[in-house]
């Protein structure tokens, strides 16, 4: 590394990945240019492509450690899909277990 470099960042959890299956959404797409949720029409739009047909009970949000899942929670509530569930330990607690699988990317999980 060069003086100039930054080093590279080191991620909080020690193993990358996602629980495999998991659908990715970012909780600043709940969010319009303001920084505010956006409307709850617009919100419910999003998050019915989003689900793709599943049902809102069957969902568990999470994210790194349960923080920033809680937006989306609020923002399936806003939209009016009542009833998602959240994983408190998310991906921290997720890799705890060294049986459970780990997905990266497209691949298979591990």
């Amino acid at each position: 590394m060069t003086p100039t470099q930054e080093p590279a960042p080191k991620p909080i959890d020690a193993v990358a990945g996602h629980i495999a299956g998991a659908v990715n959404h970012p909780f600043s797409a709940n969010l319009a240019a303001d920084g505010r949720f956006l409307p709850a029409p617009e919100l419910k739009r999003l998050w019915d492509a989003r689900l793709a047909g599943r049902e809102v009970a069957h969902v568990a949000a999470m994210c790194g450690s349960g923080v920033t899942a809680c937006h989306n929670l609020l923002s399936l509530e806003v939209a009016g899909l009542r009833g998602a569930k959240l994983y408190a330990g998310s991906w921290s607690e997720w890799i705890r277990d060294p049986a459970r699988p780990v997905a990266r990317g497209a691949e298979e999980p591990v």
